[in-house]
């Protein structure tokens, strides 16, 4: 598996555990302060690297030492950088994420360069020698945009696949449909669902999907899993029973093992299973970097760990 994850490249700041902001210039000790790649694109590539695929990422950052800093964590993660485009003129995206002590996030971000890659950032001729093509949030650099850049790739013979990084009460439908017909495997959560197509029914709307062109909708559901649209029927895939210390990173930790297991010739229900084992992985630990973990010990953790009823 050769695959570009192109798109958005963030670096996190993580601190645990965060009760509450001290007020006025009080202080507060914590037991954990991180640094780690991230992003729909970067924190993809991490994971797809775990489990045994070559990844290369693709995207804009600033030349600034947050930017080195990023590209350093994904190459010590054994992800390739040299199609990363550094801004002089825009600074790297960057999140600090308080994490509370039940794992949610919440998250002051800075958008960055990633919404100024283009048409003319693309490394076209490497892009048509992958077998995966990853695009994280198309949104951020205009539909028209991702549409391009995707069906290129499916005119190459790369299988596409796109996760999206807008909350769902931002999106629109219209932000998606130009670029649906080229997506092979659409990766949301279920709130992207609902609020890009606008229906209340998470089926209804993933078929709503389906019927404006994209090949397979796996939507994740954080607790509740994940559930795979296909022309076919619908398939719900429970997550799996782990101590959750953070769940940053674990929708892009899904997206990286339900991809592998596309690339290993898997049922898009057996990928999901994949994908919901990388994600329970990841979210024993603080970032999307967390575990030790390849391939086969996920294969493992999926097959011995007990699943959600």
């Amino acid at each position: 598996m050769k695959v570009f994850t192109m798109g958005v490249h963030v670096l996190d700041v993580l601190v645990r555990p965060v009760q509450e902001i001290p007020e006025g210039q009080g202080a507060t000790l914590v037991e954990d302060i991180r640094m780690t790649a991230a992003g729909t694109a970067g924190g993809t590539a991490l994971t797809l690297a775990k489990l045994g695929a070559q990844v290369h990422s693709a995207g804009a950052v600033g030349s600034d030492p947050t930017g080195d800093m990023l590209v350093r964590l994904l190459e010590q993660a054994g992800v390739g950088t040299e199609f990363l485009v550094r801004r002089t003129d825009t600074a790297t995206s960057a999140s600090v994420l308080p994490i509370r002590p039940n794992g949610d996030r919440p998250s002051l971000h800075l958008l960055g360069a990633n919404i100024t890659y283009g048409l003319d950032d693309v490394p076209w001729d490497a892009l048509a020698e992958a077998t995966h093509l990853h695009l994280g949030g198309p949104e951020l650099i205009g539909v028209d945009v991702a549409a391009r850049i995707l069906s290129f790739a499916k005119e190459h013979g790369v299988v596409t696949s796109v996760d999206l990084l807008a909350p769902g009460v931002l999106g629109g439908f219209e932000q998606i449909e130009a670029a649906l017909p080229h997506i092979d495997h659409l990766l949301p959560n279920e709130d992207q669902v609902l609020g890009f197509t606008g229906e209340s029914d998470l089926l209804t709307a993933a078929r709503k999907l389906l019927g404006a062109g994209a090949g397979v909708v796996a939507v994740t559901r954080g607790g509740d899993g994940a559930l795979v649209v296909t022309a076919d029927g619908a398939e719900p895939v429970p997550a799996f029973v782990v101590d959750v210390v953070d769940t940053t990173g674990c929708g892009d930790a899904f997206s990286a093992g339900y991809l592998r297991g596309v690339s290993l010739g898997r049922t898009p229900g057996d990928a999901a299973v994949l994908g919901s084992a990388a994600a329970a992985l990841v979210a024993q630990g603080l970032g999307s970097d967390h575990g030790d973990f390849d391939l086969a010990a996920a294969d493992e953790f999926a097959a011995t760990r007990k699943p959600r009823q």
